[in-house]
């Protein structure tokens, strides 16, 4: 163990990271929701070099268990860009948020990777909201998701010169989230491949409209849902991808409810502007659905990401 690692022994630190809904249908890879499905992590600092990966839940027998876990890579590229060297670690995994279904799954490891090495760099460096914000955004290459994952609730997302940046809001209380997550999975590449390059004007403007109208809906006036997540950009495009979401969320706006495609799919959101909406979306959905849909009834979560710093007072 290098000096400047062996500073990190017997550091041990805690992360919880929430899943997150993309899009919320017309602010494409601009606005994003956390909600209450948890990843938690336990990383810490071992003698021996490289890392090693348990993994309970979700992706166990499935995802990387060496240095090539998105998680691992995640701390990696956090200690080079602020030049530490990387100590040994133990990497435990405790994972709630589906893969490959539109909740944020990929963000979600990235942002517990850089919670992580922000936990266990404390007193060494201090990595503020902005430097975890460009660290994440860099790795999952657009902030929509990972803005969410660190710092909770409603976030608007976008991209400057000087890098990424975030407002974060505050949801309506009535606001009732539902996720319907079906047994397929879908490529986020794939979902991003089925859109044109460019779209018509009309839809732009079309677009514009519906995302301003969104923030008011979600922040002020949840009963503007149904119109405020109309959406002409990215959507329709992919629907045949996912032709039994997509018959879903036309199914559940015709009955007046606020549903859109989850992320890149293939899990749809719906946003209830009550507790009541999102039953009747889940009665709606088991009764029309031809293949299995688990409906998960949802909150908004308002924390985001946490880590929580154990260190071994006895070793210098």
């Amino acid at each position: 163990m290098s000096s400047g690692a062996a500073a990190l022994r017997g550091r041990s630190v805690q992360v919880k990271v929430p899943a997150t809904t993309a899009n919320l249908g017309p602010g494409f890879d601009t606005l994003g929701l956390a909600l209450s499905v948890y990843d938690e992590l336990t990383v810490t600092v071992r003698d021996a070099p490289g890392a090693t990966v348990t993994v309970e839940g979700v992706g166990a027998g499935e995802v990387p268990t060496d240095e090539t876990n998105l998680v691992v890579r995640s701390i990696a590229y956090a200690f080079e860009q602020y030049g530490q060297p990387l100590p040994g670690l133990e990497v435990h995994a405790h994972n709630s948020i589906p893969h490959g279904r539109g909740m944020g799954s990929s963000g979600a490891a990235i942002v517990s990777g850089i919670m992580a090495a922000k936990g266990l760099l404390e007193g060494i460096v201090e990595i503020d909201s902005q430097g975890l914000l460009a660290l994440a955004t860099a790795l999952e290459g657009h902030p929509d998701n990972v803005a969410p994952a660190l710092f909770g609730g409603l976030t608007i997302a976008w991209v400057t010169p000087e890098g990424p940046r975030y407002k974060k809001l505050i949801v309506h209380r009535g606001v009732s989230p539902l996720v319907a997550v079906p047994a397929t999975t879908m490529s986020t590449a794939l979902a991003r491949s089925l859109q044109p390059e460019s779209v018509p004007h009309e839809d732009a403007i079309f677009n514009v409209s519906r995302s301003a109208l969104l923030i008011a809906a979600l922040i002020q006036s949840p009963e503007l849902l149904l119109a405020a997540t109309e959406d002409k950009l990215h959507q329709s495009y992919r629907a045949g991808a996912m032709p039994e979401t997509d018959a879903l969320i036309r199914m559940l706006r015709a009955h007046g409810l606020a549903a859109v495609v989850s992320g890149a799919g293939p899990s749809l959101l719906v946003l209830g502007s009550d507790p009541a909406q999102r039953l009747r979306a889940a009665e709606l959905i088991a009764e029309h659905a031809t293949s299995p849909w688990e409906c998960l009834l949802l909150a908004v979560d308002f924390k985001g990401a946490t880590v929580m710093v154990h260190s071994n007072d006895a070793v210098a």
